[in-house]
């Protein structure tokens, strides 16, 4: 990790703890965010997995939080009891 990304680290994580919102944080949360905001917005795994730079994407599955709200849609679009029969 580079000086200049440490010390934006550093301040990241201060202004989280003087924002007083109960979590604690760093950059990470940034990664996270990022990764799950392009998954929910329906971005590819790999195309996110290239951006973070992993060469695994087992690593990427760990920043990529589905919501449930997401999730619940998904089920509800793809569950074979609420597709038409001719598409079955």
């Amino acid at each position: 990790m580079g000086l200049a990304v440490y010390f934006l680290c550093v301040r990241v994580h201060k202004i989280i703890e003087k924002a007083d919102i109960g979590k604690q944080g760093s950059c990470h949360l940034f990664r996270h965010a990022f990764a799950t905001q392009l998954l929910e917005a329906g971005c590819d795994i790999r195309h996110i997995q290239i951006m973070m730079g992993h060469s695994k994407l087992e690593t990427t599955a760990v920043y990529t939080h589905v919501s449930i709200v997401e999730l619940k849609k998904a089920h509800e679009q793809y569950h074979p009891a609420r597709m038409p029969e001719a598409a079955l």
